[in-house]
C-alpha cells in the first residue's frame, strides 16, 4: 500500500520531487547561515505545511524524536564548547560558556529543528517508487542509477527480519544465551554475507528481465506534476525569501562563507 494511502492531508498526495525541492528550498538558506533569528523564522513558517503533511499525532513524534533529540544535544555541545564571544559566564577546564556560544547554540537548536522536521515530515509521507518515477521521468535521472536506487529502497525493510530470523536460529541452536557483543557482530557479518548474495540475486533477475538495457524505457506509471505540486515549490521558496529577509533586516545575517564569526 502506498504510503499516501491512509494520509488526508494535502501534502500526502502530492508528487514527491515536489517534496524533495521544497525541503531542498528550506533548507539552502539555513545552510548558508548559522544565526537564531532566520532559523526561528522558517521554523515558524514551517509549521502550517507540517500540519498539512496529514501525520497522525503520534507519527509525528514518534518519527521526528530523534530530530528532538538532537538539537538540544548539539545545542548544549556548542553552548559548552563553541567560539568564545562577548562576556564569559562560567569557564571550568575546556568548557567556556559565553554570550557568543550561547547565541551559537541557539541558532544551532533551531537550525536543526527548521531543517530536520520538514525533511523528515515530508519524506513520510513518500512512497519509494512514485519518487523512483519523479526522479526518472521529471529530473531525467539515469534510470539504471534510479532503479538500483529503488530496489535497495525496497530491500531494507527485510533487514530487520532477517535480523530477527536469526536471532531466532540462533537461540534455536543456544549459541544465543552469552556474549552478547560477539553475538551480535557475528549476525551483523552474516547479516552482510546474506545482503550480498541477494543483492546479486536480484540484479541477476533485474537484469534478465531487461532493466539493464541501453534502449528507450517505458515506464507503469506516469509521474504528473501539476500546479498544486508547484505551490509547494513556491511555499519552501516564500519561506526561504521570508527567512533571509527577516535576518538582513534585523542586522542577524551570518553568512558562513564569508567567514563571519
Amino acid at each position: 500500500m502506498s504510503a499516501t494511502a491512509t494520509r488526508r492531508g494535502p501534502i500526502a498526495a502530492l508528487n514527491p520531487v515536489a517534496k524533495l525541492g521544497a525541503a531542498l528550498l528550506i533548507a539552502l538558506p539555513l545552510v548558508l547561515t548559522i544565526d537564531p533569528v532566520s532559523a526561528a523564522v522558517a521554523l515558524l513558517l514551517e509549521l502550517p505545511l507540517l500540519a498539512a503533511a496529514g501525520l497522525h499525532r503520534r507519527e509525528f513524534w514518534v518519527r521526528t524524536l530523534p530530530i528532538w533529540i538532537a538539537a538540544p544535544l548539539a545545542a548544549v555541545t556548542i553552548a559548552l564548547y563553541g567560539a568564545t564571544s562577548g562576556e564569559v559566564y562560567a569557564e571550568w577546564f575546556v568548557v567556556r560558556i559565553s554570550e557568543g556560544s550561547l547565541t551559537l547554540a541557539l541558532a544551532t537548536f533551531f537550525r536543526v529543528l527548521a531543517i530536520g522536521l520538514p525533511a523528515v515530515v515530508l519524506f513520510v509521507t513518500v512512497d519509494p517508487t512514485d519518487l523512483a518515477d519523479g526522479l526518472a521521468q521529471l529530473l531525467r535521472l539515469p534510470a539504471r542509477f534510479v532503479l538500483g536506487g529503488l530496489a535497495g529502497m525496497r530491500l531494507l525493510g527485510l533487514l530487520t527480519h532477517d535480523w530477527r530470523a536469526l536471532a531466532l536460529a540462533r537461540r534455536a541452536r543456544g549459541v544465543a544465551d552469552t556474549g552478547r557483543v560477539r553475538r551480535s557482530l557475528g549476525m551483523a557479518f552474516a547479516l552482510l554475507v546474506l545482503s550480498i548474495r541477494r543483492g546479486s540475486t536480484l540484479a541477476t533477475a533485474m537484469e534478465a528481465r531487461g532493466f539493464g538495457g541501453s534502449g528507450p524505457r517505458t515506464w507503469a506509471r506516469e509521474s504528473r506534476f501539476g500546479w498544486r505540486d508547484w505551490m509547494l515549490l513556491a511555499v519552501g521558496a516564500a519561506i526561504s525569501a521570508t527567512a533571509i529577509t527577516v535576518a538582513v533586516l534585523t542586522g542577524s545575517w551570518n553568512f558562513i562563507l564569508g567567514g563571519a564569526a
